[in-house]
């Protein structure tokens, strides 16, 4: 049990809970404007240089939630890819076809993002996006795709799923209340990263 799981940190998916994870034959496709196209298992992934962050994952819907998240960063995995130069978003797509679309630079030029597979050295589970999820922090939850099974490298913005519903293209996360999952109290904050608590 996972420190999410622990925490009984809320669930929200759009396409519903895998009843069980594949891990021998998860794929991860990297494609679109690159040089060199990759397909990655659970295990490829696992066996590449990590990093960790103690961040916290926050949702349009009323909560965050601070852990330890460990993952390739995405830079690793465009730099190996090869970006082509009209490349400027990222769309990321589930294994049930939920999408997001990001701009490039909110996910490179050393900011934070991770195909994140371990949170507090525990597997994702599927509750959470396991196998493997993207993890934006400096965004709403809605970035951070679940059940990741494919980078896309485009030129042009696409609508992912919420967007298309009317949530913001950008999910810079705004200032107001949430609920501080481990702490179990409702805290004001300030707009951008939560950082304060």
């Amino acid at each position: 049990m996972n420190i999410l799981e622990k925490l009984n940190t809320p669930i929200f998916s759009a396409e519903g809970i895998p009843s069980k994870l594949d891990y021998d034959n998860y794929k991860l496709r990297i494609d679109g404007l690159v040089e060199n196209e990759l397909i990655l298992s659970f295990e490829d992934i696992k066996a590449m240089s990590f990093k960790t962050y103690n961040k916290r994952l926050t949702s349009v819907s009323g909560f965050t939630v601070r852990a330890k998240w460990t993952g390739v960063p995405l830079d690793d995995l465009l730099k190996k890819a090869g970006l082509k130069s009209n490349a400027k978003y990222l769309l990321s797509t589930s294994a049930g076809g939920y999408t997001s679309c990001v701009p490039l630079s909110e996910v490179t030029e050393n900011k934070v993002c991770l195909v994140c597979y371990l949170v507090d050295n525990e597997l994702l589970g599927p509750k959470y996006g396991g196998p493997v999820r993207l993890f934006i922090p400096h965004l709403w939850g809605y970035k951070s795709t679940k059940y990741l099974v494919m980078l896309s490298l485009i030129e042009k913005y696409i609508k992912g799923y919420w967007e298309s519903r009317g949530y913001t293209d950008s999910a810079e996360i705004e200032p107001g209340m949430t609920y501080d999952v481990n702490s179990g109290k409702r805290k004001q904050i300030k707009g951008g990263e939560v950082t304060e608590f």
